[in-house]
């Protein structure tokens, strides 16, 4: 008989996967339902949501998408997650970077928004760190 070698993946490598994962998948889902009831809520949801800023409520909630597909690839140990998030992160950067100028530039905005976008941008930074690490690739 042969002897083969089984390898099982380390402890908080595996654990880390599954947090950074599902993290990822209930934020997208929370995203999901917060931005899809501004959006399809009625005038009532969107009174309520107060100064909305466009562009950044259709780039969350389409993110949002991605932000699932993200945590289900890291759950699934997929390198290609580690792809995803970087974009998310550099993609959600930009969108913050044009809600500055857009508030800069004297525009209506609600402090929720400030306050969420910095946590989306930490988030997907993080995300961005982590990920390789737990997913035993090499960042290039």
């Amino acid at each position: 008989m042969t002897g083969a070698t089984v390898s099982h993946p380390q402890p908080r490598v595996t654990l880390g996967r599954w947090a950074l994962g599902a993290t990822a998948v209930l934020f997208g889902i929370a995203t999901l339902v917060e931005g899809g009831h501004v959006l399809f809520g009625g005038a009532a949801a969107r009174d309520e949501a107060g100064n909305v800023v466009s562009f950044v409520l259709l780039f969350n909630f389409g993110a949002g998408f991605a932000y699932v597909a993200a945590g289900l690839a890291a759950l699934l140990g997929r390198s290609w997650a580690i792809w995803i998030v970087r974009a998310l992160a550099v993609a959600t950067l930009g969108v913050f970077v044009a809600f500055g100028a857009h508030v800069i530039a004297g525009g209506a905005f609600e402090l929720r928004t400030v306050i969420a976008m910095t946590l989306r941008s930490g988030f997907w930074i993080s995300q961005a760190l982590l990920l390789p690490r737990v997913l035993d690739r090499r960042m290039p």
